[in-house]
């Protein structure tokens, strides 16, 4: 009898802890630095991150809103713009800040516009299913961090330049 609570009691508490890891959510991200890190197709934005010495801020308290370019967008960039970019530590910090919004912002926000890091507004815009920010088309929307959100867009936005 003893022998057969025993085993029942240990066969208990191994469903319990089981049951308890399932209920744990997935190992998301806790910052949008995070998410863009573990992202394959933003390894460009998280090294330019790194570079401008932008990190600590994407993995800060937020919450912030990133609407990170994807490699390809990147790629798709004159080869001129792209070594300015690498070269200019403040022009990369003014165009990276420009891509980010300190608050939280899904793709359900209704369109209008956003006040960005780098101190600009840009426009969000919705056209039947498809989320545009400036002229760049949202391709991945709602990656979901503890500080935020990133959404993968198709263009690397510029943002004006100040007088």
């Amino acid at each position: 009898m003893f022998r057969r609570l025993t085993l029942q009691t240990t066969l208990a508490l191994a469903i319990v802890a089981t049951l308890g890891a399932c209920s744990t959510p997935a190992s998301a991200p806790n910052t949008v630095g995070g998410v863009v890190a573990k992202a394959k197709n933003l390894s460009t934005f998280n090294q330019l991150v790194a570079d401008a010495g932008m990190a600590a801020t994407l993995n800060g308290s937020g919450p912030y809103t990133v609407f990170a370019p994807s490699d390809a967008a990147f790629q798709a960039l004159p080869a001129k713009t792209r070594d300015a970019l690498k070269n200019d530590k403040e022009q990369l910090k003014a165009v990276l800040s420009y891509h980010i919004v300190p608050a939280h912002v899904t793709a359900s926000a209704k369109a209008g516009k956003l006040k960005t890091l780098q101190g600009s507004d840009i426009a969000l815009a919705r056209a039947a299913d498809f989320l545009t920010v400036e002229d760049a088309l949202v391709e991945q929307a709602d990656l979901k961090a503890g500080n935020g959100v990133v959404h993968v867009i198709d263009r690397v936005m510029v943002p004006p330049r100040k007088k």
